[in-house]
C-alpha cells in the first residue's frame, strides 16, 4: 500500500478468474480460455488458476467485434445506460474534472 503512496503514477493491477470475464463480458468461459491459448490476453497463474489482466481483457473485447456485441448484450455493457446520472447534483462537476486532467 504504501508503494502506491510513493509512487501515484503505478497503476494497480486489477486481475479476474476466467468464469468472472466471462460473466462481465457475456461470453462463455471457453471462448475466455480460446483467448488465453491465442495469447490475446495476459494472465498470470496463481494456485493453477488463470488470472486475467482486467486492462488487458478490456482492450481484447473492444479488438473482437462478436465480443463486443455480446458485451453490450449480455455482459456489462447492458447496464451502461442504466449508469448515466441525470440528477446533476450527483454527478461530478466539470471544473473537478477539468483539473484531474491538468494533473
Amino acid at each position: 500500500m504504501e508503494d502506491n503512496l510513493l509512487q501515484p503514477d503505478k497503476k494497480e493491477i486489477i486481475r479476474v478468474s476466467v468464469s468472472e470475464a466471462a460473466r462481465l463480458f457475456g461470453v462463455s468461459t471457453q471462448t475466455i480460455r480460446r483467448a488465453i491459448k491465442d495469447q490475446e490476453i495476459t494472465y498470470v497463474v496463481v494456485a493453477s488458476r488463470y488470472k486475467i489482466n482486467f486492462e488487458s481483457l478490456v482492450r481484447w473485447s473492444q479488438e473482437k467485434t462478436t465480443v463486443q456485441n455480446k458485451t453490450n448484450v449480455r455482459g456489462i455493457g447492458q447496464y451502461v445506460d442504466k449508469w448515466k446520472i441525470r440528477n446533476t447534483l450527483y454527478s461530478p462537476s466539470t471544473k473537478s474534472l477539468n483539473k484531474q486532467e491538468d494533473k
